[in-house]
């Protein structure tokens, strides 16, 4: 199954921010998807085309400060934008945006960052239902307690396995972040709680992990709260990422059975991905392939329910990335005892 609105655009571009993230990540992945000659006839089957749930600001308050939940949905939205984006650099100057090519309200954008959260959500329920579901968007890992990072204003993830939570739905889940970017914001929002279990594969330098220990006013960076399991990949490293994953999946085994997995499913490893900051891990798409399967196979051999995010990836090449994946997946889900 895959959840995929096309409504949901990703391109930032209307809202005049220059980073490239690209709507054919997701435009191209479904072409390939629906072009493909034995899962064509069977899109009714294995697409939903609209994110119907809806969050509220107590779903935020779950996760997030309510001062900073406060600043959202009030006169600081602006500012909370500007920062989480990085659209201002150190002199005053615009960074990567352009307002007056701006087609949209920057506050709007606000708005489309709930609904593409609440799409996270649904992706979540759809996957208890079949077993396995891929979201044409979320994973905004980066989102803190109480600030916005790396282009996430919300924490989607955790925002979603609380929302389950508090249904009763959910007791025990896992978040395996496989983004190029360590999943800071996710760490520290469920340290010392047993109930989310992370494990983050990523860029062992660069950031988020190039800033200081301790910040300006004093407190420690949460940049460098651990996740349950951390695997830092150099540059350089990149034939020793599938046994290491292997053998993180390995230790997250030992840690309990959850009713959930959320796989942050980021591109942005890929050496194909056009962001500067993910030049320190370049795998082939052979790789990543081989990377996907692994996550696969690790949840579906236990029947843990699957929740996928698009996460990271920019560029235009990037939807190759997404779309080997799918095709195999999607064609081999309802085979008992999962893919060979």
């Amino acid at each position: 199954m895959i959840l995929y609105d096309p409504t949901l655009t990703v391109s930032m571009m209307p809202y005049g921010i220059l980073i490239p993230v690209r709507d054919s990540r997701a435009t191209r992945t479904f072409a390939a998807l629906s072009e493909d000659k034995d899962l064509a006839p069977a899109s009714d089957r294995w697409h939903c085309n609209k994110v119907t749930e809806i969050l509220t600001p107590q779903d935020l308050l779950r996760v997030h400060a309510p001062g900073y939940v406060e600043r959202l949905y009030g006169p600081g939205l602006e500012k909370e934008i500007l920062t989480t984006y990085e659209l201002i650099a150190a002199d005053g100057s615009y960074h990567r945006y352009a307002p007056e090519q701006a087609e949209r309200p920057l506050a709007e954008l606000f708005q489309r960052i709930l609904d593409k959260a609440a799409g996270t959500l649904q992706c979540a329920r759809l996957a208890q239902a079949e077993g396995f579901c891929f979201y044409f968007s979320g994973g905004m890992h980066h989102g803190h307690y109480d600030h916005g990072s790396g282009f996430c204003m919300i924490n989607d993830l955790v925002i979603a396995v609380r929302r389950l939570q508090a249904e009763g739905l959910v007791k025990q889940a896992w978040v395996v972040d496989v983004d190029a970017h360590k999943g800071d914001g996710t760490a520290a929002l469920t340290a010392g709680d047993d109930s989310i279990r992370t494990l983050s594969i990523h860029m062992a330098d660069g950031w988020p992990l190039d800033g200081p220990a301790i910040l300006e006013n004093g407190a420690p960076n949460p940049a460098f709260i651990p996740s349950d399991i951390d695997i830092g990949i150099s540059a350089g490293e990149e034939q020793l990422y599938l046994p290491r994953l292997r053998a993180g999946l390995d230790e997250l085994a030992t840690l309990g059975s959850p009713d959930l997995a959320v796989v942050v499913s980021g591109a942005d490893p890929y050496v194909g991905d056009e962001l500067p900051s993910t030049a320190g891990l370049r795998l082939s798409l052979e790789q990543m392939m081989a990377r996907d399967q692994l996550v696969y196979r690790f949840l579906r051999t236990r029947k843990i329910p699957a929740t996928y995010v698009m996460a990271g990836g920019y560029g235009e090449e990037v939807w190759r990335v997404y779309a080997q994946f799918l095709e195999w997946a999607l064609k081999n889900t309802e085979k008992p005892g999962g893919p060979d």
